[in-house]
């Protein structure tokens, strides 16, 4: 049986993402990204198919991203927070481009 990673919402990031992604093959795509970032496995071997996590380069917190498509640009922000991870935003298609620009706008967000 696969290991669970514990997946914190204290933003309400899967609410809104139920809200805000506009058609349901992409809420389907969201909850797959979900999965896979909950699989503790991919975490230990740092192999993300689906969402291609990385860390988010020009900013000083220690900041992941991940694709929820690749084709429509929308994308998930993460963070490790005492072995936890933390989900903190969801980004829309039109501006993950602008990711350190998205990320001072919501400073309260990052630790």
């Amino acid at each position: 049986m696969a290991e669970i990673k514990a997946l914190l919402d204290e933003f309400g990031v899967i609410f809104d993402a139920n809200k805000i992604l506009p058609s349901d093959e992409l809420k389907v795509k969201f909850i797959g990204a979900l999965s896979e970032l909950e699989d503790n496995n991919a975490h230990k071997t740092r192999q993300f198919p689906k969402t291609r996590l990385h860390k988010v380069v020009g900013v000083k917190q220690t900041i992941y991203r991940g694709g929820i498509d690749k084709i429509s640009g929308w994308r998930l922000h993460v963070q490790y927070v005492d072995r936890q991870l933390h989900l903190k935003d969801i980004i829309d298609g039109q501006l993950h481009d602008d990711v350190v620009r998205v990320i001072q706008s919501k400073k309260d967000r990052y630790f």
